[in-house]
């Protein structure tokens, strides 16, 4: 029988949204990434068809390190009412007389940059890394705008035998892009968000497992999940080449 083990990926870019809840004139955000953009994601590295089930990939166990966290920032749009290749354009007004601008307000995160975790078969994560690699379809943060601002694919980010929150940890802050750049989050710790099958351990839920052929259909069940904070310097390493002060306070003292 296979082994298991955990694939990291990064997400980090000028912009990224990652939608939960949007409904017509308002595109909201999570602040950090979903399990089902992020089967978006795989699916678009494999080539593989929206029509197409995703039972296998959402099967996978999700994990979500906090690099740094997000500006939640907004945008505000209008569709209609104005003229392509010549014609006019825009959403019908109610009595089909004429045509009408659709405003709506889409939320980003700006500067954000999240580790994510996908623990399962090896086989399975071998796949999608190779895809990560070399994908078949352009990859997105969320919305076809938002591209990664460094690649998703991390050379060494399969961790064959290694637990989805063993592997998280493992990997040092920051990432080797933002060497010299990143200031001490304050205080100095990360927040992760981890997938939990046992709802009785979990903190939150909301409709993002994907189900079926999600993309097609727009089916969720449930997702739970739990939030942890991790000790830079102690429960995650820090890069040798950051000099920073050293790091004396722990932020789990003043949880409640």
């Amino acid at each position: 029988m296979a082994g298991t083990g955990t694939l990291l990926l990064r997400l980090a870019g000028p912009m990224q949204s990652w939608g939960v809840q949007s409904r017509f004139t308002v595109r909201d955000t999570a602040r950090e990434p979903t399990k089902s953009g992020v089967i978006g994601l795989v699916c678009a590295a494999l080539g593989r068809p929206r029509e197409k089930p995703v039972d296998d990939l959402a099967a996978l166990r999700m994990g979500v390190r906090v690099d740094l966290e997000g500006v939640l920032s907004r945008d505000y749009h209008t569709a209609g009412v104005g003229r392509w290749a010549g014609r006019r354009y825009g959403v019908i007004t109610v009595d089909g007389k004429g045509l009408r601008p659709v405003p709506s307000n889409r939320y980003y995160l700006a500067d954000a940059d999240f580790l994510v975790g996908l623990w399962g078969p090896l086989p399975l994560l071998e796949q999608i890394a190779e895809a990560l690699q070399r994908p078949h379809w352009p990859l997105y943060l969320g919305r076809k705008a938002f591209v990664p601002g460094v690649p998703v694919w991390i050379p060494d980010g399969l961790k064959p035998g290694l637990g989805l929150e063993p592997a998280l940890r493992s990997e040092p802050w920051p990432s080797g892009e933002q060497l010299g750049r990143r200031p001490l989050p304050k205080p100095p710790a990360l927040r992760a968000v981890l997938e939990e099958t046992d709802p009785e351990r979990a903190d939150y839920a909301q409709l993002d497992q994907p189900v079926g052929a999600v993309f097609a259909t727009r089916r969720f069940g449930l997702r739970y999940t739990r939030t942890v904070f991790w000790v830079l310097g102690a429960d995650v390493p820090m890069r040798e080449e950051i000099n920073h002060v050293p790091l004396t306070a722990d932020p789990r003292s003043t949880q409640s």
